[in-house]
């Protein structure tokens, strides 16, 4: 199996993404085939890790997918990899609640990787070690198999960390500070790689310049996988327009893949250019609506979508995608006309209103026998009509109102929950699209 290997921080804000985007860089110029992985429920950083890389990132989640599910991604999708460059999420041993699961550590031992991991030594010197020596020790399990120091001052920092630290865990990386290589920020984390013109040339010879990559291709293994399960992948008989654009850009790459498993053939298309596709149904992820309501008011899709939508056409819609669909849309005090196909309206707030894994039972069996696992994140706040109807009975999370989320109208489904297919019943809405097909 392709060798890999986990970059991992001590806590977020460590540097782990900043490192694991230039240490892709380096090794796609040194044009390696490089497969990236994100640990966790994170759409934004696997958009840079795609873009520079040119192969499509997957996220690992042992929450949401099983440690199986993990290591069928892998299996699936590196056999062709020069090397596998996993970022991990938050801390390394930061798991849901207080458990390993979720975590990078527990992703790390799914798939017997060995961790880099990054230490930020701005303000500290031999404290450095005392870090080390806990993280190294903490779970015999996970092997810490080498060091990149970040955020270092000057040369003399460096040496007064490196000549502190155990000689048993080499340090393959000193970091200095610079600002220009990170990735800015905003209400729902890092932008968009669509939105950041960055230079991967300049970054790959920023971490040739300060990171040993010969040691760290020296400290990848072979990735521990399952054999794969085969999937007979259907003729396609269908069509599913997927709306990908600035609005609505929080994808996972495995739920196309499950479409296109169930015979579907995906179509993209863009609310905000007006673009009405022809196909059997529609998904909507989220994204960032609220930045683009104006357009989306104005949009011919808008315009259009709730006559399909009465007209029975299959439509699922996460978080971003749920406020499209909702009557009217408050933005900053300005109230924008949207789909007006849900039996709700919504409004951004300045306050985080979810955030966090969540576990849904379907209220209806024939839509889901099992319980569908995913997160929420969110700065709205969803008002829906007293007679609206819902598809979920929230068991962890918080929902759209009262503990339930999923408002249905007509074939349309539109909650705050976003899945992934290792546990949403992908089967049923292509089906669904099949019935509206064959009308």
């Amino acid at each position: 199996m392709t060798k890999g290997i986990l970059i991992a921080g001590t806590h977020s804000g460590a540097g782990k993404t900043t490192v694991s985007m230039g240490i892709m860089a380096a090794l796609k110029h040194r044009q390696l085939k490089v497969q990236p992985y994100k640990v966790g429920p994170d759409y934004i950083d696997p958009s840079h890790h795609t873009a520079i890389c040119g192969r499509p990132s997957r996220n690992l989640d042992t929450y949401m997918m099983g440690t199986d599910g993990v290591g069928q991604t892998v299996a699936r999708t590196a056999a062709d990899a020069d090397i596998v460059v996993v970022e991990g999420v938050m801390g390394l041993f930061d798991g849901i609640d207080s458990t390993e699961v979720a975590s990078s550590a527990h992703v790390a031992k799914t798939l017997d990787l060995p961790v880099i991991l990054v230490i930020n030594v701005h303000g500290m010197s031999r404290s450095a070690a005392a870090l080390l020596k806990g993280y190294s020790e903490f779970d015999p399990e996970v092997r810490v198999a080498g060091i990149i120091l970040n955020q270092v001052g000057s040369t003399r920092h460096a040496e007064l960390v490196k000549n502190s630290l155990p000689r048993n865990i080499p340090v393959v990386g000193t970091i200095p500070r610079r600002k220009d290589i990170e990735v800015p920020s905003r209400h729902l984390g890092l932008y968009m790689a669509h939105e950041k013109d960055y230079n991967t040339e300049e970054m790959a010879a920023f971490i040739e310049e300060n990171v040993d990559l010969d040691a760290v291709l020296e400290l990848a293994e072979p990735c521990s996988v399952p054999e794969i399960r085969k999937i007979q992948r259907p003729e396609a008989d269908l069509r599913i327009g997927i709306a990908r654009d600035p609005a609505f850009c929080f994808y996972y790459h495995d739920m196309f893949d499950a479409f296109k498993d169930h015979g579907a053939e995906i179509e993209f298309f863009s609310p905000m250019a007006g673009e009405v596709p022809d196909v059997d149904g529609i998904y909507f992820g989220g994204g960032y609506p609220e930045l683009y309501a104006e357009n989306l008011e104005r949009s011919e899709t808008t315009r259009k979508l709730k006559g399909l939508a009465a007209d029975g056409l299959p439509i699922y819609a996460e978080c971003g995608g749920l406020l499209y669909l909702c009557g009217r849309y408050e933005v900053e005090n300005r109230i924008y006309k949207l789909a007006d196909i849900v039996p709700a309206n919504t409004r951004m707030t300045d306050r985080l209103k979810a955030l966090g894994y969540t576990e849904a039972r379907s209220l209806d069996k024939n839509f889901s026998s099992h319980n569908i696992r995913g997160h929420e994140f969110h700065y709205s706040l969803t008002e829906c009509d007293h007679d609206a109807k819902f598809a979920y009975e929230m068991l962890r999370g918080k929902g759209i109102q009262d503990g339930f989320d999923g408002l249905i109208e007509h074939n349309t489904l539109a909650g705050y929950m976003h899945s992934h297919p290792a546990t949403f019943p992908v089967e049923k809405f292509v089906e669904k699209c099949r019935e509206y097909k064959r009308r």
